[in-house]
């Protein structure tokens, strides 16, 4: 059973990817916070500002096996020709449901497969694009991939921690959490990650360009 919060198609709007049309698929849950206001004190990681609780968002659902699932998000990509279809999984965390029997069923239907996790749990064969995103002192099980995406600053995850790990893409993308920061503190934030690549420059700076733009 799989369960799904949202999934809609849209462009990626952060990290390598940046601007690419995709499926956009949420799965409800999360390992390192309920999700629930009264938990984020004692979270271990307390700046998420996602919902990803139940199944009630746009297009989500309870899905019984990896075909259904997979013939439910193929139908989210339009029908063209153009370009290859690609799937982002991401959460809460994707890794607590994506499997190998729904990357084989998606792999047959042509997408190529997007995953962004905090890289705490194993990650099934198959995966595409990985991207991984680190949350405090967390420990990592994923240490290699497509893509670290670095939420900056955080007092418990400083960059240095993770730039010889073997990834080919390194982001820092600036705190900005309606929950933890007002729109000074999110200033802050984009000056001194943009002052962190200036002068790391294996560090590229990741916006979040859906937020810019206007879209989901």
């Amino acid at each position: 059973m799989y369960h799904v919060k949202e999934a809609f198609y849209t462009l990626q709007g952060e990290g390598a990817q940046a601007g690419r049309a995709s499926v956009f698929c949420r799965f409800s849950g999360c390992n390192l916070w309920s999700g629930r206001e009264k938990d984020r004190s004692s979270a271990q990681c307390q700046f998420c500002d996602t919902d990803f609780i139940g199944t009630d968002g746009l297009n989500g659902g309870r899905f019984h096996d990896a075909i259904t699932l997979a013939i439910y998000l193929q139908a989210l990509w339009p029908n063209t020709t153009q370009g290859t279809p690609y799937i982002v999984f991401t959460g809460g965390e994707p890794l607590l449901q994506l499997d190998k029997a729904l990357i084989d069923a998606l792999h047959e239907k042509g997408f190529d497969i997007a995953v962004e996790t905090n890289g705490t749990l194993p990650a099934p064969e198959g995966i595409d694009w990985l991207c991984v995103s680190p949350k405090g002192r967390n420990p990592l099980v994923i240490t290699q991939g497509q893509e670290l995406k670095l939420v900056y600053p955080q007092d418990t995850a400083a960059p240095e921690e993770f730039a010889d790990l073997a990834f080919t893409h390194f982001f820092l993308q600036p705190m900005d959490s309606s929950f933890l920061a007002d729109s000074a503190t999110v200033e802050k934030a984009v000056s001194q990650t943009t002052e962190y690549c200036l002068s790391h420059p294996q560090w590229r700076l990741s916006m979040q360009i859906h937020k810019i733009a206007g879209f989901a």
